[in-house]
């Protein structure tokens, strides 16, 4: 351990790189305390809200120190970006990754052998060879970095196996310090992680979650694609991230936000190399670009001028949320969140947590369903949003006064006698049943399982029947969330918290969905009398054209084109060129293929008429 002395004159030390080298007059919060731990030699775990600068608390170090920092990391993007940033800045930083060429790679080690560099970057399972132990042992270390440290722990929403592998560095170099960076961890993960990389030594900085300036909203999904285009038109010019629960979505999206008129492109894992770097490159340098990503997009990216970051459908958990959202409003400008939420979407995540799941009794198959449900009970909640988010992190903070929450409270119901149903339905048929079937019993369906469990000899069956199973369905979701139900982990039926129920039941307020958004959407407001059905067909008719063409759909015809030509319905080339936005070069150009969906739509309007009249 260095002297406090010596600290202290190293940190004056770190304040002058840090005008001199990365061009800042002072420290962010939480930053000076954590350089001068890791100056000391201290071994840390520092959490830190996304965009709070961690980045800069192992670098800084790293460049004042003799030796060579070797920082682990989990994604080649992330590590390149890293790269490319330390290099713009003149510091001695190299990689070595798969996606180099090995000469590349060859030159950079040399360089850590010579005692050129300050910063090596590579993936655990690079490091953690034997090869690459027993020749760092012989180059010497000065500290290792163990950047989204979450991956470590097995507890953490994106836990890595081969960051498992990390915890042996304390065998291998029982003398060096090492440190490690987070921006999501619960106190279970904060835990394993001090307890698997630190030792009984370790010391943890937890600066805090709140980013007062994003602005949380999650509103009920039941028109998505129109939902998400009247959102994102208060966006327009701004730059922002879409997230979708796969490859196709993705695509879908980024179609659907061309032919609105947005300049977007899908990102996913499913792209080449090649493409992928392009559309990085563009959201980069293109300041009004939206990408509709999967998780593949974004970690890594240190761009401070992402003003909102929408989720389509839902994410994995509240950390992965948290992490997701604190890409937007770096800047400390106002940035905004957005979740569109439904049971639909619930019940996809909790399939998909099913399907990757081995063993649904395991310690880590419960953690994952955990999750969900506290992510369930965030979207559910009926106070303040930022208030629930934060307590999930073990950070306490008064009512926010700024997310759509309090802004809006919600409608609140009575809901006592139906909940006292829910519990009745679900004690009577043993517990061992799941939302869907519980919802048919109270609403005394004839199905076949329903008759195979002698459901409908239950006291209860049919004691529903006057609200639709739409409603149940959202009154066990939100009687879940307030932990009167709690589903079971390895068959999905539903239990009761008999300590919850006995009060919460008799008192029981339903959030109340909201549904009358659906009438501000930009296509029900603008179709004018256009056949949506037709309107449709142009539109699929506009996304062959782009495609082959490989631009933007817009580009062929924007939105408001298309519901004119449904309107008007034209049957000639030229009255084709009558149509809103067709100019002479699009009416040469278009007219056959556009006409073509017309003649076909007619058509079929006339055949089902003459049907009719038959």
């Amino acid at each position: 351990m260095k002297s406090e002395a010596s600290a202290r004159v190293n940190l004056e030390d770190a304040r002058a790189l840090l005008k001199e080298v990365f061009g800042f007059g002072d420290f962010r919060p939480g930053q000076e305390e954590i350089v001068a731990a890791m100056l000391a030699g201290d071994n840390l775990l520092a959490v830190m809200p996304t965009g709070a600068g961690k980045s800069l608390c192992y670098q800084a170090p790293a460049l004042l120190s003799d030796g060579l920092t070797v920082v682990v990391s989990p994604l080649i993007a992330l590590m390149d970006n890293q790269i490319a940033q330390l290099s713009a800045l003149g510091a001695a930083a190299g990689v070595i990754h798969s996606n180099r060429p090995r000469a590349d790679n060859v030159a950079d080690w040399r360089r850590a052998a010579a005692g050129d560099l300050k910063l090596l970057y590579m993936a655990p399972e690079r490091l953690m060879t034997e090869r690459m132990l027993a020749a760092l042992k012989d180059v010497g270390v000065a500290r290792f970095v163990v950047d989204e440290a979450h991956c470590v722990s097995q507890w953490g929403h994106d836990f890595r196996p081969e960051y498992f592998a990390l915890a042996k560095l304390r065998e291998h170099f029982p003398g060096t310090p090492r440190a490690a960076f987070t921006a999501t961890a619960d106190e279970r993960t904060r835990s394993d992680i001090a307890t698997r990389l630190l030792g009984p030594d370790g010391a943890m900085h937890i600066h805090g979650f709140n980013r007062p300036n994003i602005d949380l909203v999650v509103t009920d999904k039941f028109d998505g694609k129109n939902q998400l285009i009247a959102m994102l038109g208060e966006h327009r010019g701004e730059q922002g991230i879409v997230y979708c629960l796969s490859r196709k979505e993705t695509e879908e999206i980024a179609a659907l936000l061309q032919g609105d008129g947005f300049n977007a492109v899908a990102y996913h894992a499913g792209l080449d190399a090649g493409e992928r770097t392009d559309r990085l490159n563009r959201f980069l340098s293109e300041p009004d670009l939206v990408v509709a990503a999967t998780v593949a997009f974004g970690m890594g990216i240190d761009k401070p001028d992402i003003r909102f970051v929408f989720h389509y459908a839902m994410p994995a958990s509240i950390e992965a949320y948290y992490q997701e959202i604190g890409r937007a409003g770096r800047d400390g400008a106002p940035a905004r969140a957005v979740m569109l939420y439904s049971g639909a979407d619930a019940t996809r995540r909790r399939r998909m947590v099913d399907r990757d799941t081995d063993d649904r009794s395991s310690e880590g198959a419960r953690a994952e369903y955990r999750r969900l449900d506290d992510l369930i009970a965030y979207c559910e909640a009926v106070a303040c949003r930022r208030q629930r988010l934060l307590d999930y992190f073990g950070e306490t903070i008064e009512p926010c006064g700024g997310c759509d929450v309090c802004r809006q409270p919600p409608d609140l119901i009575d809901a006592s006698a139906e909940a006292q149903l829910v519990i009745e339905a679900v004690e009577a048929s043993g517990e061992v049943f799941g939302p869907s079937f519980i919802a048919e019993i109270l609403r005394g369906a004839d199905t076949k399982k329903i008759r195979e469990k002698n459901a409908d000899a239950l006291s209860v069956y049919g004691a529903g029947k006057h609200k639709a199973a739409a409603f149940w369905r959202m009154l066990i979701r939100q009687m879940n969330a307030a932990g009167l139900l709690e589903i079971d982990t390895e068959y999905g039926g539903l239990k009761l918290n008999r300590a919850r129920c006995a009060d919460g039941a008799a008192a029981f307020k339903l959030r109340r969905q909201k549904t009358g958004a659906k009438a501000r959407t930009r296509t029900s407001v603008d179709l004018g009398g256009a056949d949506a059905g037709l309107l449709e067909a142009l539109k699929q008719k506009r996304l062959e054209l782009a495609r082959e063409r490989n631009v933007p759909a817009y580009v062929i015809f924007s939105d408001r084109t298309l519901i004119d030509m449904a309107k008007r319905r034209p049957e000639t080339v030229e009255a084709f060129g009558d149509v809103f936005g067709v100019g002479a070069a699009k009416q040469r150009e278009f007219a056959a293929a556009f006409l073509s969906v017309l003649c076909e739509f007619e058509d079929d309007d006339r055949a089902k008429v003459e049907r009719g009249a038959a």
